[in-house]
């Protein structure tokens, strides 16, 4: 044997036997589970055994719910007499991650003795995520005071994010709009 080839297996030879466990480390307690954090700032167990999970994980019957659907808000601003009408201030704001190209929900105002006086669409659009617009609804023939409630419906005449006028089932489009309660009247979703 060459020289240099006996010098090698001495030295892989030395470094196996150092890596044998002293009785002094086979006598220590075992590892103990260790918490860590990652780059996101979750918190990791990381186990003796290997394994490891986050500390801060949902439960299973909270991971396996569907996320919340996002909304826009439509907001009842103001309610005006006119000659010989009502005038109604709405204001959408698109609180969804895509564009609203296109939204025609429609109002019904109903009496008090719960008829409904005339049905009306507004139409909304385009508008960017972020941004608010402003329409006026104005009901002929009737004066505020006669108006109860004013019930928002329908909406299926929409495009935004991957819905348009063809998405089945109906009622998707108003499904991402949140009206929110006024204090001038009831105001809210109605379905038809």
């Amino acid at each position: 044997m060459t020289l240099f080839l006996m010098k090698t297996l001495f030295t892989l030879a030395l470094l196996w036997v150092a890596s044998w466990p002293t009785a002094a480390q086979s006598q220590t307690a075992p590892r103990a589970d260790v918490e860590v954090r990652d780059s996101q700032g979750r918190r990791i167990l990381l186990k003796a055994d290997g394994t490891w999970r986050y500390v801060d994980a949902p439960s299973a019957a909270a991971a396996s719910e569907p996320a919340p659907l996002q909304q826009a808000e439509l907001l009842l601003e103001r309610r005006l007499d006119v000659p010989g009408a009502c005038r109604f201030e709405l204001q959408l704001t698109n609180s969804l991650p895509y564009e609203i190209r296109v939204l025609v929900p429609e109002f019904t105002a109903v009496r008090a003795n719960d008829v409904a006086y005339t049905t009306q669409p507004v139409a909304f659009g385009p508008l960017r995520p972020g941004d608010r617009a402003r329409r006026g609804l104005q009901i002929e023939g009737i004066p505020c005071a006669d108006i109860a409630r004013l019930d928002v419906l329908s909406g299926d005449r929409c495009e935004m994010g991957d819905l348009n006028k063809f998405s089945e089932p109906n009622g998707q489009c108003l499904a991402r709009v949140k009206v929110l309660p006024s204090e001038l009247l009831r105001f809210a979703k109605t379905p038809r």
